[in-house]
Parts: structure tokens; sequence; C-alpha cells
């Protein structure tokens, strides 16, 4: 891929981050400092893209006129695709602006396809019966097995961390929703029943933004050329650790974490203990990931992108 079709690729996706208008505040913080660390890569200045974008500098259809082969138009639709989806369903801006963008791609109906089955992703995430933000269950819940938690955080961090090292973009978006679930399952086994509103806000209070998690894995392999479809459905060098931040894994593993402590605790953490805590268990978790990457190597030779959904409701 040329840097000219890779900047292009990378222009469509914060036009997608942006078209709904509704980014909180903290989520375009969080897209900046992405685009900021990742400046530079493969000749691509990503803060300069995030002002012509915000700026409205660039337009869909002079960018996707950039984009010349086949895979590089699909590899765009599909990343424009994540990004809408990765803070939940589709808005109906987000929608008209994929149409669009299908239509100034030239894609054919197999795009729609791929769509609708990140919006299957997008919906497969915990919700509460009472719809209500964070509810004690009212009798009492025996206390969870510690070990049991523990093991099961560990394992959430090693599949995202195999997911990661997967090409396909359906892979990178699944990451999130599996999250999610994580901290649903953590909070449910404190006696919380959670609603999808209130894990995404402990997700954001902690400091991971949904749409900025989704650019930052995908915008790594991307300008990395790591991101498509490759033969042998793994990344090129799965033994080099250099294919991957690790961010999946060391995230992952903090947010269980975390959120163990903050309903095992009564959710009487303050948002900058929880920030903070966050902070220091991610650290924790990036020095066990070298410790666990044949583990995660090993579990992404077992997955493809016809398990992801699979995984996602299973989970």
């Amino acid at each position: 891929m040329t840097p000219s079709e890779t900047k292009a690729i990378v222009t469509l996706s914060l036009l997608a981050a942006f078209v709904d208008g509704e980014k909180h505040e903290r989520e375009r913080a969080e897209i900046k400092r992405i685009a900021e660390g990742l400046s530079q890569a493969d000749g691509v200045s990503l803060p300069t893209l995030y002002q012509d974008v915000l700026m409205k500098r660039v337009s869909m259809a002079s960018v996707a006129g950039e984009l010349q082969s086949t895979d590089s138009k699909q590899l765009a639709y599909e990343m424009a695709v994540c990004v809408c989806d990765a803070d939940g369903t589709q808005s109906e801006a987000e929608r008209m602006f994929l149409t669009d963008l299908r239509t100034s791609l030239g894609l054919d109906a197999s795009a729609a396809q791929f769509s609708r089955q990140a919006e299957d992703i997008a919906a497969a995430v915990p919700v509460a019966a009472t719809g209500a933000a964070a509810v004690s269950t009212a009798a009492p819940v025996p206390s969870p097995d510690v070990a049991e938690l523990d093991k099961s955080i560990l394992n959430a961090a090693i599949l995202n961390g195999a997911l990661e090292l997967l090409p396909e973009t359906l892979s990178t978006m699944a990451i999130i929703p599996l999250q999610m679930k994580l901290v649903y399952r953590i909070g449910k086994a404190h006696g919380y029943e959670l609603d999808s509103g209130h894990v995404k806000d402990f997700l954001a209070t902690v400091g991971v933004g949904l749409t900025s998690q989704y650019l930052e894995q995908a915008g790594r392999k991307l300008l990395g050329g790591l991101l498509g479809k490759m033969g042998g459905g793994l990344l090129r060098g799965l033994g080099n650790q250099a294919v991957s931040s690790g961010m999946s894994f060391a995230s992952t593993y903090a947010l269980g974490h975390v959120a163990k402590r903050y309903y095992a605790g009564g959710r009487t953490l303050s948002t900058q203990m929880l920030k903070d805590s966050f902070s220091n268990v991610v650290q924790e978790g990036k020095g066990l990931q070298t410790q666990y990457l044949p583990a995660i190597q090993e579990k992404a030779r077992t997955l493809d992108a016809g398990k992801v959904l699979a995984l996602v409701r299973g989970a």
C-alpha cells in the first residue's frame, strides 16, 4: 500500500469518527492524543490529518479518489464501518456517511454485508433487564471466587491480545465488546446488574475511549502495513512482537482488575482513583504481556474471522 493510500484510509477513518458530531470532549482528546502518538509513521502526519478533518479542509469524495486498488478501497470502508460501530450501533448520520462512502468507493453489495456483520458485533453488548445505570441486586450475592475472577480476566486479556494479532478489521473491532462483557460479568459477580451505558461510562472514566481505542489498535496495524487480508489468516511474522503494541492485552487486564476492585468495594473509588489505578495496572499488564506472549500467539492460531461474532456473542 502506498503512503498516499494509507493517508487516505486514515483520513476517512477520522472523518467517520466525527461524522455524528456527538463525540464527548474527552473522546476527542483521546483521538488527538493517538494521532500525535502515531505521528509521522510511514510518512503520514496524523496530527495534520486530524486538524484537516476538524477544520473540514478535506472531503470524502476527494479522499476516496486517492484509493485506486480494490483492496485499499475495501479496507478503507471496513475501517470506517468499525470506527462508526466502535461506540455502539450506527446513528442515522453514520449510516448515511457509510452509504455515501460505499458509493464514492464504487463498492458492491459485499461491503454492505460487512457493515451488517459489524453491527452484529456492536449490538452484542451486555444490557441489564432493568435498564438502570447500575443496580445492586436485591438478594445477597455470595462473595465471588477471586481466583476464578483473576483467571477469567487473564483469559480475556489473552484472547484480546490474540485478536490484536489478526489482520481482519472485524477481529480488531471485537476487542471492545469483549472488554465491555468482561466488566459486565465482574459487576454481576459482585451483585450489580449493569447496562451498556454504565459499562461505557466505566471504560471512559478509567480512560478507555471506544472510538479512540479502535483507532489506536487499527492505526498501529495499518501504519505498520499489517492490517488487511493476508494468506494464512495471521499477521506476517507472528513470532515477532513488533506486529503489536500489546495494548489490548494490557488494557483488558487492567480493566478487569480495576473493575474487580471497584465493584468489590461497593463502587466507592473516585474518578481520579480509578484513573490512577487503571494507569498503574496497565503498566503491570505490559510487563506481563511478554510472559504470556506464547499463550497469546497460540490462541491467535486457533482464531479466524468466522469465529469473531461467535466469540462476542458467547463471551
